[in-house]
């Protein structure tokens, strides 16, 4: 997606070699037109999978979950990784490292959103290691709900994320991805 891809070269901060800083228009700040152009695309690749739930994990996947599920015109479902007293009992969870936070959170979700009658695409905001994506696998797992897809927003390719999900013959949509980060500058995995 040339929008999305620009947009990261513009505003996009690189920290170190492996951290991308996309706080102004995805992580803190939302830009509500870009957002609104992901959901179209996220729709166009996956429009022919009979999607019925969008699932995210809180909080960066949630505004782009938000604009699929409104092309898509289907509930979108987040799992939260702090409990509280209204989400603590009948729960679908799993565990997820984060890379840039470098900490466990659990992520859960209420068991009445996710059924054995769902195909749900799965939404995150990056894919790099692949620790969210398989924590939400495991949540669709016991749920007994199919999986339709994974989209992410900005992919790390030279991470082993979609290396993973491939040899599990998953179908995965990046919407950005990234060969490299060199010399300061994001590269982008130049498409056939």
């Amino acid at each position: 997606m040339k929008l999305l891809e620009e947009r990261i070269k513009k505003d996009g901060q690189l920290l170190g070699e492996e951290v991308l800083k996309v706080d102004s228009f995805l992580n803190q700040q939302i830009d509500p037109e870009l957002m609104k152009e992901m959901g179209k695309e996220f729709y166009r690749l996956f429009k022919d999978n009979n999607i019925t739930k969008i699932l995210t994990v809180e909080s960066s996947g949630i505004a782009p979950a938000l604009m699929a599920g409104y092309e898509f015109g289907v509930p979108v479902v987040f799992a939260r990784k702090h409990k509280s007293l209204t989400l603590k009992d009948h729960l679908y969870s799993a565990t997820v490292y984060s890379f840039t936070k470098q900490t466990s959170n659990e992520i859960a979700i209420s068991q009445k959103f996710l059924s054995e009658d769902d195909n749900v695409l799965l939404i995150d905001d990056f894919l790099a290691n692949g620790q969210a994506v398989k924590g939400m696998l495991e949540i669709l797992e016991q749920a007994n709900a199919s999986l339709g897809g994974v989209g992410i927003v900005i992919e790390k390719a030279f991470q082993k994320g979609r290396k993973m999900l491939d040899d599990q013959g998953i179908h995965v949509e990046s919407l950005a991805r990234i060969a490299a980060f060199e010399n300061g500058e994001v590269k982008f995995v130049e498409e056939d």
